[in-house]
């Protein structure tokens, strides 16, 4: 990050949203869902960061976050999201690519479930 300023994670799982806080305020939020069924995944379905933080590597931050959240759970991530997914392709060392099986099982559920 270009600033010395401290981001916060917060897992909002029940509303699906991976919150960065900067002083107690969202300063962006990576939109998933976990995908039903076995093997279970996290899937990234919008990056925003607030206009204010835009520029601060708050994104690749919150990207970073999400797959070592993934990690931690040990299970994959599926970036549906076309920031988190441009991310993973230069960060493959901490962002293994999610079998092709995986990613359409994704995007079937995002598309009979368009409000996640």
């Amino acid at each position: 990050m270009a600033e010395n300023t401290a981001l916060e994670f917060f897992d909002d799982r029940a509303n699906g949203n991976l919150l960065a806080r900067v002083d107690g305020r969202t300063a962006g939020v990576i939109a998933y869902f976990v995908m039903d069924g076995t093997p279970a995944a996290l899937v990234a379905v919008h990056t925003v960061v607030e206009p204010e933080h835009q520029g601060k590597g708050f994104a690749g931050a919150l990207v970073q976050e999400f797959y070592a959240m993934a990690d931690r759970e040990g299970v994959p991530v599926v970036p549906l999201c076309s920031y988190a997914a441009k991310w993973a392709l230069g960060h493959p060392d901490q962002a293994p690519v999610a079998p092709t099986e995986l990613v359409e099982q994704a995007k079937r559920q995002l598309k009979s479930h368009p409000e996640l």
